[in-house]
């Protein structure tokens, strides 16, 4: 199995790549998000280390039980044979009620058949008013007329 598009990437498959992976973790689907990695998937999130789908299918499932009306915003930062680096700002509210928007970069890895190998992400949250938040679509994948992170000025 493949997951177009496959490295080496230029700009035009490298914007399709984020997109993708933007759609898909706003999908908030653990075993949809994890099919999209390598099944031995080597990961850096924050300070959690994870090997292998079924450590980011836990993680995910956790993720997304503690991060209600979680969106996402995912955007090209550059690209170079089989990586692309992305920085990203995603919104949700966490178990106490309180809205934070998390800004981060990753850097990806992927494999010859288009799944990612690698994902290195280091993240900060904010916490921000409801009344602050700029993600608003309904959830799952962003509209294509919502504004990107350059454009909201993140």
């Amino acid at each position: 199995m493949t997951r177009p598009p496959l490295p080496p990437f230029d700009r035009a498959s490298a914007l399709i790549k984020v997109r993708a992976a933007e759609d898909v973790w706003n999908s908030r689907d653990p075993i949809k998000v994890a099919a999209a990695y390598t099944p031995d998937t080597v990961w850096r999130n924050r300070s959690e280390f994870l090997n292998g789908r079924a450590e980011v299918e836990a993680f995910l499932t956790r993720k997304w039980q503690a991060e209600r009306d979680y969106r996402l915003i995912k955007e090209l930062w550059s690209f170079d044979g089989a990586r692309i680096a992305v920085r990203f700002a995603y919104e949700a509210q966490g178990p106490d009620g309180q809205w934070f928007r998390a800004y981060g970069n990753e850097n990806w890895e992927f494999a010859a058949d288009g799944l990612m190998a690698v994902r290195r992400a280091s993240i900060n949250d904010l916490p921000i008013a409801e009344s602050d938040r700029l993600f608003r679509w309904p959830l799952g994948p962003r509209a294509e007329s919502h504004p990107g992170l350059s454009d909201l000025g993140l």
